[in-house]
């Protein structure tokens, strides 16, 4: 079962609760008092605990909630609550949460570091390109938690051993910092106590920079009570920026503003940090503007106010403070990941929840924004009351409760993954690298069996110093004895199961391999195409959730997933409007039958096949005989060509030629709800050979249009008996809708798992694992895309000697490494493939449009030598619009 546990106060986390109890009924729970809980020594973390609730008030579908005893106690799989300093439950809550097995998300160390201005603000002056105000920092000279040498832009750090008998160096450093050039834009300074026991409520003083003596004294009377964990700054009061507005309606004069802007980032899929939400406060110029002083307001009404007239310079001002808000998140959250799990309150204590504030300053005559402080909840706070406030006149729900609900339930199901044994069959090859890289970042710990059945010993994965995570054991059955995957997982099984017209044969031997190891996996997948129906019949035979064989075997054989389709007449529009007219071909007497059902021009290709090979336009019956005898003479089993589905034989079929853009659907299903769907474009095919040329992601279509694509392959899963699982299909849209080519009963290929995860977030690969597990993956509900992302395919053919000399494939490499390309290898060798080649690798770049990345990867492709007028990437890119 998955608990997520909210500890103390529900204030802040109400709506957080509210949705999580809709979107997973039952797997919110508060825990109200410390009673309710207790710790045990975890079974899977030496050193650890393990948090179970004995009662707690539990979430359901429509705002409903009881309070309940849980009988035997819930094991939490994520916790977080109130770690605020000050607060008055924090004592239990950041007991309890101390040092648990699951994922935490805070601690009071990390709320303390947090809530410290001058910690943060060393961190974002460091580590992002983001202004603060000139800041100068007193601090005892025994304080650890500081760099001995900061390197921060615009804050000064001065160690004090007697702040008493150090009067001359403290009236020197202010001296100096009154009149440095960072405040010669600036008027007036601010003297006040910092540190998490303040939490930006200390009495502070303000002063014109020209009472040297004033602030020198203010400094010193503040270094009297100076304690190991404080500090006293000395900062810059930089005033928000004054516009041009309209005439005030009344003669009375105005009085000078500041404008304070609190955000609210979460950690999303991927350890990303993603902006939840924005709210303004609005106060009197001469003193800081706090939180809880005043009613939030929206950002856009906010800076209109402010005279920002322009839609689109309200836009791009909102798109800055994105981008802002989440860099200094990602600079906080990697400088708590190098602190020691004492430091952070346990090995699995992260920050998943904070609040960064900001000023709209000008600067140079441009509009600025400038970080001011983190912390752990009052944003949190302000941002709740901002969402309430709205609901109170009307306004729909935003989006902040449900991305911290999703955030939270995620992270609680990563945790369900650990410890779990998994049995995957077909490791592939270097294209599905990526499994073993994710399952590294999950927690894999590294063992392997030998070949012939003898246990041997491997090198066994050492976790990182801290990581209590126990990662999920990864069992393989592998055709290839000698695969590198075999030195990866937990156990190897090699097992000849490359003849797939034996697959209940090959089903039972596998059944015999495990019970032999006494394996008992809680799930069973497979990814590669090959080893799907012997995954389902694997899956079957152990009682494991996962498609029925025989809804595999449809899907997997090409004409027969047509042939069923058409026989579904129930539904508006039925399955049947999705099939196109095809015949199987096993001999030349099937082509002349089949020619007289369907009409030219058709498409041939290999009945099981996979990755395009063999798949070609032909015109006529002569040319389908002349391909056919071509394609049977030379690709008679797998040996001839791995991995294209050779291991069912080399029948073929004739399908009715589909005009119309093509495109992939990729679903996530369980039970037959459609849980997640993302659809991506394909440029134009390489006639007469259909070899993929360009895509790109998010799809260029319209909201409609994309819709008719996921429901036309939802509903061909259905009707194929698909229940459970990650699929991907392949349609064409014309005119008059959506038209299946195929549906491939696994999760997608190429490049598409790692598109998802870099446009959206979520990751495919554990979305599988999840549903075979028998746990529906909690997915974005309103998935917006973080960039567009456009790919160009290469081919050894044509590319191959172009990228092996002059140091191309180098270059793609840094540039991968860099981020600034997306590079996914799909062959190693760089050599051609002849008649039958797949693709060699796809490179792709991003941008904050399509038009945009379609640039960037023009750019990178006429200097590679990859774009050439045999291979014309510029008109490929031109369909995507």
């Amino acid at each position: 079962d998955m608990t997520v546990c909210i500890l103390g106060s529900p204030t802040p986390f109400l709506p957080v609760l509210l949705e999580g109890g809709t979107r997973c009924p039952g797997a919110m729970v508060l825990c109200l008092s410390p009673s309710w809980a207790s710790r045990v020594p975890s079974e899977s973390s030496p050193g650890a605990w393990s948090l179970l609730l004995s009662r707690g008030v539990s979430f359901k579908v429509g705002g409903h909630s009881a309070l309940e005893t849980f009988v035997p106690p819930r094991r939490a799989n994520y916790v977080t609550g109130t770690f605020a300093p000050g607060d008055p439950e924090g004592g239990w809550v950041g007991e309890l949460a101390r040092d648990l097995d699951c994922p935490t998300g805070g601690s009071v160390p990390l709320a303390h570091r947090l809530e410290d201005t001058l910690v943060t603000r060393l961190v974002l002056a460091a580590r992002t390109n983001l202004p603060v105000p000139p800041t100068l920092a007193f601090v005892l000279g025994a304080r650890g938690d500081l760099p001995a040498e900061p390197v921060a832009p615009g804050v000064r750090l001065v160690r004090l051993q007697d702040p008493q008998g150090q009067q001359s160096l403290v009236q020197e450093e202010v001296g100096a910092f009154l009149g440095g050039t960072a405040m010669e834009p600036y008027g007036q300074v601010v003297v006040r106590p910092a540190g998490w026991r303040w939490r930006g409520t200390g009495t502070c003083s303000t002063h014109r920079k020209e009472e040297g003596a004033a602030v020198a004294q203010a400094v010193g009377a503040r270094l009297r009570g100076l304690t190991e964990e404080d500090s006293v700054l000395l900062e810059a009061m930089v005033p928000t920026a004054r516009l041009p507005v309209p005439p005030p309606r009344s003669p009375a004069p105005r009085l000078p503003m500041a404008l304070r802007i609190c955000t609210l980032v979460c950690r999303s899929w991927g350890d990303r940090p993603q902006l939840c939400q924005v709210a303004c406060a609005v106060g009197r110029a001469e003193s800081p503007v706090r939180h809880g002083a005043a009613l939030p307001q929206g950002l856009d009404s906010s800076l209109q106010q402010w005279g920002v007239a322009a839609h689109s310079q309200r836009q791009e001002l909102a798109t800055r403070l994105r981008e802002a808000t989440e860099a200094a998140a990602a600079a906080l959250l990697a400088s708590e990941a190098e602190l020691s799990p004492r430091q952070r309150g346990g090995s699995r204590a992260h920050t998943d929840i904070l609040g960064v504030d900001f000023l709209l300053a000008c600067v140079d005559e441009a509009l600025e924004l400038v970080a001011l402080a983190t912390n752990g909840q009052r944003c949190l706070e302000t941002c709740a009351l901002a969402e309430a406030m709205g609901r109170g006149v009307g306004e729909p729900r935003g989006d902040l409760p449900r991305l911290l609900a999703e955030a939270m339930l995620h992270r609680a199901q990563c945790h369900l993954v650990e410890g779990k044994d998994i049995l995957l069959i077909g490791a592939g090859g270097v294209s599905k690298s990526f499994v073993w890289e994710a399952a590294r970042a999950y927690g894999l710990r590294v063992r392997g069996w030998g070949w012939r059945g003898a246990a041997q010993p491997r090198s066994r994965g050492r976790p990182s110093p801290g990581d209590a995570s126990p990662g999920p054991q990864i069992h393989l059955v592998e055709s290839d004895p000698e695969h590198f995957a075999a030195e990866l997982v937990q156990t190897f099984l090699p097992y000849d199961s490359r003849e797939h017209r034996r697959d209940e044969e090959h089903a039972e031997r596998v059944l015999e391999l495990l019970r032999s190891r006494g394996l008992r996996p809680h799930a069973c997948l497979s990814y590669w195409d090959d080893c799907v129906v012997l995954a389902a019949l694997v899956c079957q035979g152990l009682g494991l959730r996962g498609p029925a064989p025989a809804a595999v075997r449809v899907a997997k054989q090409k004409s027969r997933t047509h042939r069923h389709l058409q026989r579904c007449r129930r539904g508006r529009p039925p399955p049947a409007a999705f099939a196109v007219p095809c015949r199987r071909l096993r001999s030349h007497g099937d082509v002349e039958r089949a020619a007289g059902t369907v009409p030219f021009p058709a498409v041939a290709k290999l009945e099981f096949g996979a990755g395009g090979v063999g798949v070609r336009l032909v015109e006529n019956a002569g040319q389908c005989h002349a391909h056919a005898a071509r394609l049977w003479r030379d690709l008679r089993d797998d040996a001839d060509h791995p991995g294209i589905g050779l291991g069912w034989g080399n029948a073929m079929l004739l399908m009715e030629y589909v005009p119309g853009t093509e495109h992939d659907v990729d679903l996530v299903v369980f039970e037959g709800r459609l849980l997640g769907a993302w659809v991506s474009d394909n440029g134009p095919t390489r006639v007469p050979a259909f070899l993929e040329t360009a895509a790109c992601l998010p799809s260029c279509l319209s909201a409609d249009r994309q819709a008719q694509l996921v429901r036309a392959a939802l509903e061909c899963c259905r009707a194929c008996g698909l229940r459970d699982g990650v699929f991907n299909v392949e349609l064409k849209l014309g005119p008059a809708g959506p038209r299946l080519l195929e549906i491939n009963p696994r999760m997608g290929g190429f490049y598409l798992r790692d598109w998802i995860r870099e446009v959206y977030g979520p990751d495919l690969l554990l979305a599988a694992v999840l549903v075979a597990l028998g746990v529906p993956p909690v997915l974005p509900a309103r998935p917006a895309p973080r960039t567009h992302l456009a790919g160009v395919m290469c081919l050894a053919s044509e590319h191959g000697e172009t990228l092996a000399g002059g140091g191309r494939m180098e270059a793609l490499r840094e540039l991968h490494g860099r981020g600034l390309v997306r590079l996914n290898r799909l062959f190693e060798e760089l050599e051609g493939a002849g008649e039958y080649e797949e693709p060699l690798l796809s490179v792709a770049c991003a941008g904050a449009t399509l038009a945009e990345a379609c640039e960037r990867l023009l750019g990178l492709c006429q200097g590679l030598g990859i774009d050439s007028p045999r291979y014309p990437v510029e008109h490929f890119l031109s369909h995507f619009k």
